[in-house]
């Protein structure tokens, strides 16, 4: 039979008669107790699977992701201001440290990281300080799921203060090609790749396979893939799953939305130079000619210049038979309504209050913002100490404690601790009591509240000592000294020593 026959269910060469196939209907199961497990029409759309994180994340969907996710950085200003907001708030002007032997300050190995980190010595291509190493990876981090840094050592000839650099790179230079089980010889019982990282049989990381170059460079270089121990590489991103070994764009929930209204402000930009656009249209006659700008009696153009263009102020007399419409362009309405919600899908999928993500405080009361900011802070801590300073700040500790023993000095007891950047107060005139009420009633320690401030307690303390000594010295007593002055500038009463003895 033909294809015809078939469709139209015609008889076949045996006399029986075709039937056209069944349609396909959605088998309906037994209603579940949860709504969401039912299986029917309204929940026919949903995409069941049982792959894991990795399963999920495969290399196809890691490099669409990361492209997608680019170009909306590049082209999109919500991505782009998204990328920036969220990086400069886990950074900052940099997460500081100092180096601690024992529970006291290290100055000899302080001194020596500062030379090396707050300078550019600590960076392979000589542009960025730690900090700005920091800032350029949490930002990869948002935009590309997920940053490399790699430990360089160096020679001795090269006189950095510490024998080793750092290079940062985007998560392209994993070779995912590298998967699944290793060749194990006989004997050996190997272990697993997972996209390109390799683990024991046991499930360890041991290291990661990487391009001699970004898979994507302009400039030649070495297409083959090197294996990099684990102990030299950091691989930061933010794992949302167990077992999680690859980072997804932080664009990935909104990445429609943000398409779609990218498209949306486009054809509404269009609509409003329709709008705006002034136009005219001149009626010719029958014969397709204009009066306005016909000829004389000898064939000879008229004088006459037509309206092309209407200028402020214009009177154009018209001759008999011209006529001039003006079309009625489309309005313009519920632009800013539709902005604001899909502003703030776009800021609840990253995590950003919709204030920090536009600027748009037009409809901010102190207490919403406060409120929305406190959210924010939260967010934020978790992305630094549950993410941001375990996976890259602890490596740059290893990276030195290795570095500084092998150029000779001693690091028992030696280890780093870190300070992210202060968060401003939205109250200070409120918020400054506060925390003095709270070190005053016990609730938090004064070392607390300069962690929040985004200092580091030692430096605090011995830049205040010396600060008191120097004005001891000079015998000048400010209303800010509590040894002095009370908090209501009283001076301070200083018992003698019959009044500091207990009485008997």
């Amino acid at each position: 039979m033909g294809i015809f026959d078939r469709l139209l269910g015609r008889a076949g060469t045996d006399g029986t008669k075709s039937l056209p196939a069944p349609r396909q209907k959605i088998r309906r199961g037994p209603r579940a107790e949860y709504d969401g497990a039912t299986v029917g029409r309204r929940s026919a759309g949903w995409r069941r699977t049982k792959l894991d994180a990795n399963g999920e994340l495969s290399p196809a969907v890691q490099i669409a992701l990361r492209g997608i996710a680019r170009d909306l950085d590049r082209n999109n200003p919500w991505a782009h201001s998204a990328a920036n907001k969220i990086a400069e708030h886990i950074v900052g002007t940099g997460i500081t440290f100092q180096v601690y032997r024992d529970g006291k300050v290290d100055d000899a190995l302080n001194q020596l990281a500062r030379r090396h980190f707050d300078t550019t010595a600590c960076d392979a291509s000589g542009r960025h300080d730690l900090y700005g190493l920091q800032l350029q990876a949490a930002r990869t981090i948002v935009v590309s799921g997920g940053a490399l840094l790699r430990r360089r050592w160096r020679r001795r000839a090269d006189r950095l203060p510490l024998p080793m650099q750092l290079q940062l790179v985007e998560p392209d230079y994993i070779d995912m090609s590298k998967h699944g089980p290793m060749p194990s010889a006989p004997g050996v019982n190997g272990g697993f790749f997972v996209h390109g990282i390799q683990f024991s049989p046991l499930g360890r990381r041991e290291g990661y396979w990487l391009y001699n170059g970004h898979p994507g460079a302009t400039r030649p270089s070495d297409t083959g893939s090197t294996f990099v121990a684990d102990r030299d590489v950091a691989h930061v991103f933010r794992a949302d799953r167990p077992e999680q070994e690859h980072g997804a764009t932080w664009f990935a929930p909104i990445i429609l939305r943000l398409k779609d209204f990218g498209d949306y402000e486009d054809a509404q930009l269009t609509r409003q130079k329709i709008a705006s656009a002034f136009a005219g249209f001149v009626k010719g006659d029958i014969d397709g000619q204009f009066p306005g700008i016909g000829t004389d009696d000898e064939g000879d153009p008229q004088d006459r210049e037509p309206l092309d263009f209407v200028d402020s102020g214009t009177i154009q007399y018209l001759r008999p038979g011209e006529e001039i419409t003006f079309p009625n362009p489309p309005s313009v309405d519920g632009y800013m309504d539709y902005s604001r919600v899909s502003q703030r899908a776009i800021a609840a999928g990253l995590g950003v209050p919709y204030e920090i993500l536009t600027g748009d405080l037009s409809q901010v009361s102190f207490i919403s913002g406060r409120l929305g900011r406190l959210t924010f802070n939260r967010s934020l801590a978790t992305w630094q100490w549950l993410m941001f300073i375990p996976q890259f700040c602890a490596a740059v500790e290893r990276f030195f404690l290795d570095a500084a023993e092998m150029a000779g000095h001693d690091i028992s007891g030696v280890s780093m601790r870190w300070t992210p950047p202060k968060q401003e107060m939205l109250d200070p005139a409120s918020e400054v009591p506060a925390n003095r009420d709270a070190v005053r009633s016990g609730q938090k320690t004064m070392s607390q509240v300069i962690r929040e401030n985004g200092d580091d307690p030692d430096t605090f303390f011995d830049e205040l000592a010396q600060d008191l000594a120097r004005l001891d010295r000079l015998k000048i007593v400010l209303d800010s000294d509590p040894r002095k002055v009370t908090a209501a500038g009283n001076a301070v009463q200083i018992p003698n020593a019959d009044q500091r003895k207990p009485a008997k």
